[in-house]
């Protein structure tokens, strides 16, 4: 057995994670790869203007979380709190525009869910270079935003759109681009090894 594979299932036992690993899930790698720089999204520019100390340099990455049952916990407990205190809506009905990044009070779309969920986690001691707000591709081609949290066990989504948190490789999209682990206003492409798909995506 691939001892990667072996160490997560001995964490899943220990844990006692609701996590299931198909075969595409196991032949991915656990972590997301990234593939150089790129520019952020518009919105996310904005939000910087706003909010510099959100956007400013990480200093050097000390590497993914190490997981315990204490983090997953909290992992799950945010992404859930969130998704039930927000109600979804676009920003054309919030805000009169198109996209705006903002931390959200009652309402908000993607992002700002995960705005808020990194917002909760840093004050509750995990590291910024740990919670990368994430653009990917749902199936359908429509753009998302999610919050991908790096952990020693493989990348983890936390995501308004489903109550559970599972590794990138289970989340059926495709990655396009996320935040630098080393700045937070700086972003990164996702290459091949991230999906098989990712190439074609047009930056």
């Amino acid at each position: 057995m691939n001892r990667r594979i072996h160490v997560l299932g001995n964490f899943v036992a220990a844990f006692g994670l609701a996590i299931t690993f198909s075969t595409a899930a196991v032949a991915a790698p656990a972590n997301l790869v990234s593939a150089g720089e790129t520019n952020p999204p518009i919105g996310h520019f904005e939000f910087c203007k706003r909010y510099p100390n959100d956007c400013k340099s990480l200093g050097n990455d000390p590497g993914p979380l190490t997981l315990t049952r204490t983090r997953w916990a909290q992992l799950l407990e945010v992404n859930a709190r969130v998704n039930q205190a927000i109600q979804p809506d676009t920003d054309l009905n919030i805000n009169g525009v198109e996209e705006l990044w903002s931390y959200p009070r009652t309402v908000g779309d993607c992002e700002d869910y995960v705005l808020l969920k990194r917002l909760i986690l840093i004050k509750e001691g995990f590291s910024p270079s740990d919670l990368l707000i994430t653009v990917v591709l749902q199936p359908s081609g429509e753009g998302h935003a999610v919050l991908t949290v790096r952990t020693d066990y493989g990348d983890y989504i936390l995501d308004n759109l489903r109550g559970d948190v599972r590794l990138w490789s289970e989340s059926g999209y495709t990655f396009v681009k996320r935040q630098s682990p080393l700045h937070a206003g700086r972003w990164t492409k996702l290459g091949p090894g991230s999906t098989t798909s990712v190439g074609t995506v047009k930056y």
